[in-house]
C-alpha cells in the first residue's frame, strides 16, 4: 500500500478525526452520520477518507438515511472505495436500524389517534418501493392483537380476500380493525380503489359487528386517515 493511500486509512488520522475513538471517548451523540457510516466502512479510497466518501454518499441521498436505506448493493458499489463487502455492512446496519425502530412503535401497543396509528406502521410499509396492503386487528380497548400482510404490488377489490379478513378476526376475537397500505409515491391523495376496497371491508365487517375504525395511507414521512378527514 502507498503512504498516499494508507494515510487515508482511519486509523493514520489524528485522533480528533477518528471516528470509533471520538465515538469511544465523546459518546455516540456527537458523531455525525458519516462518521458513523464511517464506522462501518474502515477506509476510503485513494483519493479521499472513509468520512469524505460517505459524505458524498449520504448527500446522493439528500442526507436522508431512510433514501440511503433504499439503495441496492450495486448501487451502493457506484461509488469508487466501496466494494461488496462495504455495501453490505452498510445496508445491513440500516436494516437494523429499521428493524429496532418497528420493535419500538410494537410497544406503542394502543391505538390511540391516527398518529399513533402511524407510528406503528411507518417502520413496516413507509419505506417500501412498492405498495402493500395490512391489517391491524385490534381489542375493545384499541390495543393491537396482531398485524397482517393482506396484499402485495397494489390494491385492488380482487387482491383483498374479505373472507380472509374477517376469518382471521374472528379467530383472534378482533372487535376493531385498522386498514392500511403505503403511497411509494409520496402523495396523500386515496384512489377510487382505496375509497371501494374501504367501503367493501368496511360493510363486510359490519354484519360480523366489526369496526373498521380507520384507513391510514402512509407515505415516508406522513399519512392520510380516513377517519380524520370524514372519508371513512
Amino acid at each position: 500500500m502507498s503512504e498516499q493511500s494508507s494515510s487515508f486509512s482511519i486509523k493514520n488520522w489524528s485522533q480528533d478525526d477518528r471516528p470509533r475513538e471520538k465515538l469511544l471517548h465523546k459518546g455516540k451523540s456527537t458523531l455525525s452520520d458519516a462518521e458513523l457510516v464511517a464506522i462501518l466502512i474502515g477506509s476510503g479510497s485513494r483519493e479521499e477518507s472513509a468520512v469524505a466518501l460517505c459524505k458524498r454518499i449520504l448527500a446522493s441521498s439528500n442526507n436522508n438515511l431512510s433514501q440511503l436505506g433504499k439503495l441496492s448493493i450495486n448501487q451502493l458499489m457506484t461509488f469508487k472505495g466501496i466494494g461488496e463487502a462495504k455495501a453490505i455492512s452498510i445496508i445491513a446496519a440500516l436494516e437494523l436500524g429499521r428493524r429496532r425502530r418497528g420493535e419500538d412503535a410494537l410497544k406503542l401497543t394502543k391505538i390511540t389517534s391516527s398518529a399513533s396509528a402511524f407510528e406503528l406502521l411507518q417502520p413496516i410499509i413507509g419505506d417500501l418501493p412498492h405498495e402493500e396492503f395490512w391489517i391491524i386487528y385490534l381489542n375493545n380497548s384499541n390495543k393491537v392483537i396482531q398485524k397482517s400482510q393482506l396484499s402485495k404490488g397494489g390494491i385492488t377489490g380482487t387482491l383483498v380476500d374479505v373472507r380472509l379478513v374477517l376469518k382471521t378476526a374472528l379467530e383472534v376475537g378482533a372487535t376493531g380493525l385498522l386498514l392500511a397500505h403505503n403511497h411509494p409515491s409520496g402523495t396523500l391523495k386515496p384512489s377510487t380503489a382505496d375509497k371501494q376496497i374501504t367501503e367493501k371491508l368496511k360493510m363486510a365487517a359490519q354484519s360480523l359487528d366489526l369496526k373498521v375504525l380507520d384507513h391510514l395511507i402512509v407515505t415516508e414521512t406522513t399519512y392520510f386517515s380516513f377517519a380524520d378527514e370524514g372519508v371513512l
